[in-house]
């Protein structure tokens, strides 16, 4: 299997940033780790060789980076406008230096964007906030509301809300997608999302999907039994859904 590092200095975040490249061809991937979690996540979890048949064959090539939720939404000792700043900063890192290099690496037409748990979150709001870049979404196990406290889940803004914190909950502005080419660009999009029947962020799924069926975007949700927010089962959920 093709596997290649890269390591840059951002101007974005201002510091350095790595990932790593696995395939050759095949639709581009863009892949989020969870909390905390490092560009080499996936490949650790074992999710890069649950799937390595497709990498192989040149039908998918994933980029896995890295994450900065230390600075971001768990930088609990910052101000929640100073953690939301930092999440938009990283963004931008995204759409201006992580896309742009994997278009300049690969002209395949498809862009997928991926993600388990708090990497969850990350697709879904940045294919939400702009499906012009993406064709389809597969993320598993996520709360799409980081004001949403449960069990020991808290509100990851201590209650504070502005605008940046509404544009950047996909369970918020969603309801108020008013942009026609937008939300035409979000319906053509294949979408997949998978809950765990016990997970605490069920209920939050469920009304992500209800938003999504007022709004009508087609889309997949699979329950599956227990709890379902482990590598054990992310590793049979991407071959099924990628």
């Amino acid at each position: 299997m093709h596997r290649e590092y890269h390591k840059w200095w951002s101007p974005n975040l201002n510091r350095n940033m790595e990932f790593l490249i696995f395939g050759h061809a095949g639709a581009k991937v863009l892949v989020f780790p969870t909390r905390d979690g490092r560009f080499y996540e996936h490949e650790s979890l074992g999710l890069i060789d649950s799937i390595a048949d497709k990498i192989n064959d040149g039908h998918v090539q994933l980029y896995c980076i890295d994450s900065i939720d230390s600075e971001s939404m768990y930088c609990f000792w910052a101000h929640p406008h100073g953690r939301i700043q930092r999440h938009m900063q990283y963004e931008e890192y995204i759409l201006q230096e992580v896309i742009p290099l994997m278009s300049r690496m690969n002209s395949h037409p498809c862009t997928i964007s991926h993600g388990c748990s708090l990497g969850a979150y990350q697709v879904a709001n940045i294919f939400f906030r702009h499906p012009h870049l993406f064709q389809k979404l597969v993320a598993f196990s996520g709360r799409y509301d980081l004001t949403w406290g449960v069990e020991s889940f808290t509100d990851l803004f201590d209650g504070y809300y502005n605008e940046d914190i509404y544009f950047h909950t996909p369970s918020h502005f969603l309801k108020s997608i008013t942009n026609s080419e937008q939300l035409r660009e979000i319906q053509n999009s294949d979408i997949v999302f998978t809950i765990g029947k016990e997970d605490p962020f069920l209920e939050n799924n469920h009304l992500i999907s209800e938003i999504l069926n007022q709004k009508g975007v087609e889309h997949r949700m699979y329950e599956w039994d227990g709890r379902a927010h482990r590598g054990r089962y992310w590793r049979k959920m991407l071959p099924l859904y990628l």
